[in-house]
Protein backbone atom coordinates (compact mmCIF):
# COMPACT_ATOMS: atom_id res chain seq x y z
CA UNK A 1 0.00 0.00 0.00
CA UNK A 2 1.65 3.27 -0.66
CA UNK A 3 1.74 6.11 1.25
CA UNK A 4 -1.06 7.93 -0.79
CA UNK A 5 -3.20 5.35 -0.55
CA UNK A 6 -2.73 5.31 3.33
CA UNK A 7 -3.60 9.25 3.64
CA UNK A 8 -6.40 8.99 1.09
CA UNK A 9 -8.09 5.92 3.33
CA UNK A 10 -7.59 7.84 6.54
CA UNK A 11 -8.56 11.19 5.42
CA UNK A 12 -11.70 9.48 4.53
CA UNK A 13 -12.16 7.47 7.42
CA UNK A 14 -12.11 10.77 9.55
CA UNK A 15 -14.04 12.85 7.49
CA UNK A 16 -17.06 10.27 8.21
CA UNK A 17 -16.52 10.31 11.65
CA UNK A 18 -16.40 13.29 12.39
CA UNK A 19 -19.48 14.22 9.82
CA UNK A 20 -21.86 15.49 12.08
CA UNK A 21 -19.96 17.31 14.39
CA UNK A 22 -20.28 20.53 12.50
CA UNK A 23 -17.01 21.36 11.90
CA UNK A 24 -15.51 23.27 8.95
CA UNK A 25 -11.72 22.63 9.73
CA UNK A 26 -9.74 21.30 6.49
CA UNK A 27 -7.52 18.09 7.15
CA UNK A 28 -4.20 18.55 6.83
CA UNK A 29 -1.20 16.78 7.90
CA UNK A 30 -0.70 19.32 11.03
CA UNK A 31 -4.73 19.13 11.94
CA UNK A 32 -4.53 17.56 15.55
CA UNK A 33 -7.16 15.09 16.54
CA UNK A 34 -7.84 17.39 20.17
CA UNK A 35 -6.83 20.93 19.91
CA UNK A 36 -8.63 21.40 16.29
CA UNK A 37 -11.28 18.74 15.90
CA UNK A 38 -12.07 18.59 19.78
CA UNK A 39 -11.97 14.63 20.10
CA UNK A 40 -12.67 13.37 23.48
CA UNK A 41 -10.38 10.40 24.75
CA UNK A 42 -13.16 8.26 23.97
CA UNK A 43 -13.22 9.88 20.65
CA UNK A 44 -9.72 8.56 19.91
CA UNK A 45 -10.78 5.12 20.60
CA UNK A 46 -13.57 4.99 18.97
CA UNK A 47 -10.92 6.63 15.85
CA UNK A 48 -8.79 4.24 16.39
CA UNK A 49 -11.26 1.33 15.86
CA UNK A 50 -12.71 2.91 12.47
CA UNK A 51 -8.93 3.46 11.10
CA UNK A 52 -8.53 -0.53 12.05
CA UNK A 53 -11.59 -1.14 10.35
CA UNK A 54 -10.81 1.11 7.17
CA UNK A 55 -7.72 -1.03 7.06
CA UNK A 56 -9.00 -4.56 7.67
CA UNK A 57 -6.00 -5.11 10.50
CA UNK A 58 -6.42 -5.28 14.08
CA UNK A 59 -3.16 -5.66 14.74
CA UNK A 60 -1.70 -2.24 13.63
CA UNK A 61 -0.38 -1.94 16.92
CA UNK A 62 -1.63 1.79 17.97
CA UNK A 63 -0.93 1.29 21.73
CA UNK A 64 2.82 2.23 20.87
CA UNK A 65 1.50 5.18 19.07
CA UNK A 66 -0.93 6.49 21.95
CA UNK A 67 1.16 5.79 24.44
CA UNK A 68 4.68 7.24 24.90
CA UNK A 69 7.33 7.20 28.41
CA UNK A 70 4.45 5.41 30.40
CA UNK A 71 1.97 7.85 29.83
CA UNK A 72 -0.90 8.37 27.01
CA UNK A 73 -0.38 11.54 24.59
CA UNK A 74 -2.14 14.32 24.72
CA UNK A 75 -2.83 14.91 21.02
CA UNK A 76 -2.02 13.76 17.99
CA UNK A 77 -1.62 14.79 13.91
CA UNK A 78 -3.03 13.52 10.98
CA UNK A 79 0.43 13.23 9.81
CA UNK A 80 1.70 11.68 12.78
CA UNK A 81 -0.94 8.98 12.30
CA UNK A 82 -0.47 8.63 8.68
CA UNK A 83 3.00 8.29 9.34
CA UNK A 84 2.82 5.83 11.94
CA UNK A 85 0.21 3.89 9.39
CA UNK A 86 2.67 3.82 6.63
CA UNK A 87 5.50 2.20 9.38
CA UNK A 88 3.05 -0.52 9.94
CA UNK A 89 1.19 -1.05 6.34
CA UNK A 90 4.04 -0.96 4.00
CA UNK A 91 6.78 -3.11 6.29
Amino acid sequence: MTDAEISSILRKTLAEFVADWGLDVPVEADTSLVEDLEFDSIDVIQFVVAIENAFQSRNLGFQSLLMQDGRYVDDLSVGQIEAFLAKRLTA
